[in-house]
């Protein structure tokens, strides 16, 4: 029998109570397809900083090494500044692991919860390939007469052709793995930003030398976007940096049906990946038993996969689609017409 080790990170606000259906429906699983996992649950988030001043201690970041997979809540709570768990945690597990890939299936599970008018199942099908150290989000900038009227601030995006090819190369490779609409979109804005997005376009059509079978297009993040909305079935795999692929993600979980069912996976292909819903901590839901928790237990199918179970990991995205459309009134908080044990325990019973 496999076994695998995996942290277990619940986080902040509504992510323990996510988690914690998640690890219920795991135990199903690995019972179903005899598999064994072994869990850690780590004490990291708000509750640890408020109360020791730590956000990730080296020894616990060497610790996580040694696991196949992280399992993550959430991340964000009012009592702590904005960007000190976001950036001493979350980032830091990206970048110090190498979590290259930012992996979002934007899949829409029945069309009665889709915003868009005349979309249905077969219309919104794709998946963003973010690229996931680089860009604005590696910290690089300053500032220059800080606290003054003529104070100036700089943040610059770092891209290198290392980066930006493995991205790009991902990308192809998923999209012939997917072996649906076969076809590779490139979102950036080549007309503006023209150091970045120049080597992100000579390095995604070199790559695309090397995919015959594989369509490659460009388009520009604004039109991404619009043709997000007006016409989501044009897309197969967008491959796009950290800044704008965190936008479009977020714009996808809508055109899905809403963070409640958004899932995402921070990927190192030779590596420890983490996996988490993409909603944030929702604090004003916290402990009321009300939070979907499909978008976590959607993320532990996205682990399950990455770490070889696809048998599994297809029975749990299944069990989801049973579940949205046999049985939820909503995918929203406090609306499903279940509770947020209830729905986990949903998701049980139809694996």
């Amino acid at each position: 029998m496999k076994e695998y080790k995996i942290a277990v990170i619940g986080g902040d606000g509504t992510g323990p109570e996510v988690v914690r259906q998640g690890l219920k429906v795991l135990g199903a699983a690995s019972s179903k397809f005899s598999f064994k996992c072994n869990t850690v649950n780590y004490d990291l988030g708000a509750e640890r900083f408020l109360r020791s001043g730590e956000v990730l201690p080296d020894s616990v970041l060497e610790e996580l090494r040694g696991f196949n997979s992280i399992y993550l809540g959430a991340i964000g709570d009012p009592r702590v500044k904005p960007g000190i768990l976001e950036k001493g945690l979350l980032l830091r597990i990206r970048f110090e692991f190498d979590q290259y890939i930012n992996l979002r299936p934007v899949v829409l599970y029945d069309k009665k919860y889709c915003p868009l008018k005349d979309k249905s199942e077969e219309d919104v099908d794709f998946t963003v390939v973010r690229e996931n150290t680089e860009g604005l989000y590696c910290g690089a900038g300053r500032f220059l007469r800080k606290d003054t009227q003529e104070e100036v601030a700089v943040q610059e995006s770092i891209n290198s052709y290392k980066g930006v090819e493995r991205c790009v190369r991902f990308a192809f490779e998923y999209a012939r793995k997917r072996n649906k609409k076969k076809c590779v979109t490139l979102c950036g804005k080549t007309n503006v930003l023209t150091y970045a997005f120049d080597l992100w376009e000579r390095v995604f059509y070199k790559v695309a030398q090397e995919y015959p079978d594989i369509k490659a297009e460009y388009a520009h993040v604004d039109a991404t976007c619009m043709w997000m909305v007006k016409n989501p079935e044009w897309f197969d795999v967008i491959v796009t940096d950290n800044m704008f692929g965190d936008i479009i993600t977020d714009l996808g979980a809508m055109v899905q049906g809403g963070m409640g069912i958004a899932a995402g996976g921070n990927i190192n292909p030779q590596g420890t990946s983490m996996f988490e819903p993409i909603g944030g901590s929702a604090p004003k839901y916290t402990g009321k038993n009300v939070i979907n928790p499909l978008a976590a237990i959607c993320a532990l199918g996205m682990m399950l996969s990455y770490m070889g179970e696809e048998k599994a990991a297809a029975a749990v995205e299944d069990s989801v689609k049973k579940v949205v459309r046999k049985k939820l009134h909503s995918l929203s908080a406090g609306k499903m017409g279940y509770s947020t044990q209830e729905v986990g325990d949903l998701v049980v019973k139809h694996l």
